[in-house]
């Protein structure tokens, strides 16, 4: 358990001393990219995995042993399972950030007074 624990924290400093961080923002922006572009992605992975396996239990290796045919159509049920969660979970955060109407964009300006230049 310390082996994985260490090759985690490993793998997270070089993230971390590159993030180069220079506000609380910049920081939170970076987490969350780093979230949708590689968590996100390799969750989805491994539930399809997990489903594909099932199925090559169910059909492949389980022919004649109906213990094996069983365990696989518990994998591809967990499979399809993550996968409506996971979908489901996603639709509810893009209705939220619509609803609320939370994009990243800055406010504008425009309207504001002008600083007065002395």
């Amino acid at each position: 358990m310390k082996k994985i624990a260490y090759s985690g924290i490993a793998f997270l400093v070089p993230v971390f001393a590159l993030a180069a961080v220079d506000s609380v923002q910049s920081l939170g922006t970076f987490v969350i990219s780093l979230i949708n572009t590689v968590a996100v992605p390799l969750v989805f992975a491994l539930a399809f995995i997990f489903f594909i396996w099932g199925v090559f239990q169910y059909f492949i290796m389980g022919g004649a042993n109906e213990e094996a045919r069983d365990k696989g159509k518990q994998l591809m049920l967990y499979g399809l399972i993550g996968f409506f969660v996971m979908i489901s979970v996603w639709g509810l955060v893009r209705i939220l950030t619509g609803t609320v109407d939370l994009n990243n964009t800055n406010p504008s300006s425009s309207g504001l007074p002008k600083a007065a230049n002395i």
